[in-house]
């Protein structure tokens, strides 16, 4: 059955900017109320300030205590997107791994997310949902990069994990792509993402927006769970 985003509240951690406030965005588009988590203050208030009726708060996803205090003053919701972190797309051999680095990104992508579920279930709605981001270097592992496919790919395992141990709550992940981020944007020449996309049947960066709809998808579609949604412009084909 299909379903709306007319008054529930979506909770978006990593909303500030990014696929995350793209997200945020689109669901107030589709008439949710927007609640908006980030770990710097003055990012959260900027967002909150472009979107219509929307709050947040600022939330360190590393510390439990501060996540437990987020949900708090959330209070009852019905959807949550996580997209906090950015992925680290460094190349790097085996031998210079940066341990401190890697354990930090985990502390983000997967333990934030696991302390987020956590302190989530106690009031997401019954029919509510979960929805996480892992990246396409899961089904595309590439030379120089082992542990942000690792980290993607104990994501998309946690998704199914929960959908299992939390329903009638649904639980997926979202697997986008190259997308054309601030951050992309900032950090990597035209050259470098062409060459990223280049082989796909779509050879081009999926947009903020086209990133943002697989996570309302989820949200809306009240019969899938479970499952791993890649937005790759057919890169999973090449």
């Amino acid at each position: 059955m299909a379903m709306s985003l007319d008054g529930k509240r979506v909770v978006v951690i990593g909303g500030a900017s990014g696929i995350g406030f793209g997200i945020a965005k689109l669901a107030a588009e589709h008439g949710a109320t927007v609640v908006i988590g980030s770990s710097k203050e003055a990012n959260v208030t900027a967002a909150v300030a472009k979107l219509k009726d929307a709050t947040g708060y600022t939330v360190d996803v590393r510390d439990e205590a501060s996540v437990q205090a987020f949900f708090a003053k959330v209070g009852a919701f019905d959807h949550l997107a996580f997209t906090a972190g950015d992925w680290d797309f460094q190349t790097v051999s085996a031998k210079d791994i940066d341990l401190a680095k890697a354990r930090a990104n985990l502390d983000v992508r997967l333990w934030g997310a696991v302390a987020a579920i956590k302190h989530a279930v106690g009031t997401i709605a019954k029919d509510g949902s979960i929805t996480l981001t892992s990246g396409m270097l899961v089904h595309r592992p590439r030379k120089g990069a082992p542990l942000v496919g690792a980290i993607g790919g104990a994501t998309e395992s946690l998704a199914k994990s929960f959908a299992a141990d939390l329903a009638p709550v649904r639980v997926n992940a979202v697997c986008p792509g190259l997308v054309l981020t601030e951050h992309v944007e900032k950090s990597y020449p035209q050259q470098q993402r062409d060459a990223v996309v280049g082989g796909q049947p779509l050879p081009r960066t999926a947009t903020v927006e086209e990133a943002a709809m697989a996570y309302v998808y989820a949200m809306m579609n009240g019969y899938v769970t479970g499952q791993t949604l890649p937005i790759d412009g057919g890169g999973l084909l090449v």
